[in-house]
């Protein structure tokens, strides 16, 4: 049918769509102009990081150790007559935990008892010689060579004396001895031999009977990379935190159902080499334990004592994205425009991510909606507050 419209008719239509055209282009041109937000403008929150002094505490996971630490073994050898102590339990310095049959010691006690009363008799015998010979010298009535015998006599005996009762001496100590003892106060483990073995002493392949572990303190050992060593090397020589190698510096704990560092310890002993096999550096924190819930072998989380405090900006970690192998945050001027800064976080502190460098106080950072901007581009900017959150009980 649009063959036989007349070509006058047409050409008024098309001039009307073109004149249409233009007229919805000026619209929009004009509706671009001045302080107006573009349809589909994203809308984001923004706040004003928070500033404060913050102290750096590094983490380390480790393991407990006992100070002290004993593998109970017999000093004599013979028969086990007796377990005297509840496995598992904590027991005090000195409790009787075995008992070895005493009776053959028993008999060579007595019989060194014997032999000491035989040496006693014949020094007595001795000495009442050498005083005759001494009496009968001064009469002529012995020779010089009997009275330097009799002095002879009466020193072996005397000698005589002291090997017996070093004799009885040594069985009372063997004798005692099978009465086998606590050393140390602490946990001790099950029994590993049970009555009516035989078991054997006073060498290093002595029977293992049990072990005994201290609780109270406890030691915590940990290590740290090189690179760590290093940068506390050269805090102490600048003055900002002392070295632990001649300070108690602070230290805070946490074990696997906790969630916050409630456990304060101090650092102890800090080794003198880095392990060539692995790059670290082993060091030692000490933490009571009235308790008794740390116990060795048990792994745990530290926090030593690091750089600070210095002044820093807190953000939370949601504003914080990723550029490849970069760290970056969203900022917005004056004029509503989105502008990427490079940033270097640190550690959290009260629930925000602490900005060592990057940010100013003042700037306007994007802390939700993230995801809807890209460096250039116009937002509209919602007005956010970042609070930190109330430090929870035993965090620094």
């Amino acid at each position: 049918m649009l063959e036989k419209i007349p070509t006058a008719i047409r050409i008024p239509c098309a001039g009307f769509l073109v004149s249409v055209v233009l007229l919805l282009a000026a619209c929009s041109g004009r509706s671009q102009q001045g302080g107006a937000y573009q349809p589909g403008t994203p809308e984001v929150t923004v706040g004003t990081p928070v500033q404060a002094q913050v102290t750096d505490w590094d983490e380390y996971t480790g393991r407990f150790a006992a100070v002290k630490s004993v593998d109970v073994r017999p000093r004599v050898s013979g028969y086990l007559e007796k377990v005297n102590f509840e496995e598992g339990a904590i027991i005090e310095k000195g409790t009787l935990l075995f008992v070895v049959d005493p009776r053959p010691y028993q008999a060579t006690l007595d019989e060194k008892k014997a032999d000491m009363e035989r040496a006693q008799a014949q020094l007595e015998l001795a000495q009442n010689e050498l005083n005759r010979a001494r009496r009968l010298y001064k009469t002529k009535a012995v020779s010089e060579e009997q009275l330097d015998s009799r002095i002879q006599a009466k020193d072996e005996a005397l000698a005589g004396l002291d090997a017996a009762r070093a004799q009885v001496k040594s069985a009372e100590l063997d004798l005692e001895f099978t009465h086998i003892k606590a050393p140390i106060s602490g946990r001790v483990s099950r029994a590993l031999v049970s009555e009516g073995n035989l078991v054997s002493g006073g060498s290093e392949n002595s029977t293992l009977l049990t072990t005994i572990v201290s609780l109270d303190p406890i030691y915590f050992y940990f290590t740290s990379d090189e690179r760590a060593y290093l940068h506390y090397i050269r805090l102490d020589r600048s003055g900002e935190r002392e070295s632990s190698y001649t300070t108690r510096n602070p230290v805070k704990l946490r074990i696997g159902d906790e969630e916050n560092f409630q456990h304060e310890g101090y650092m102890d002993f800090v080794d003198n080499q880095i392990d060539r096999s692995t790059g670290t550096m082993l060091a030692r924190a000490v933490f009571d334990n009235p308790d008794h819930i740390f116990v060795p072998g048990m792994f745990g989380k530290i926090r030593l004592l690091g750089e600070g405090p210095y002044p820093a900006l807190l953000i939370p970690d949601e504003a914080v994205a990723t550029d490849q192998s970069r760290k970056i945050v969203f900022t917005v001027d004056t004029d509503n425009v989105v502008h990427t800064s490079i940033v270097n976080p640190a550690q959290k502190y009260e629930g925000l991510r602490v900005i060592r460098s990057g940010l100013k106080p003042g700037d306007r950072v994007v802390i939700n909606g993230i995801q809807r901007v890209r460096e250039g581009i116009k937002v509209k900017p919602l007005k956010g507050e970042i609070t930190a959150a109330a430090p929870a009980t035993g965090n620094p």
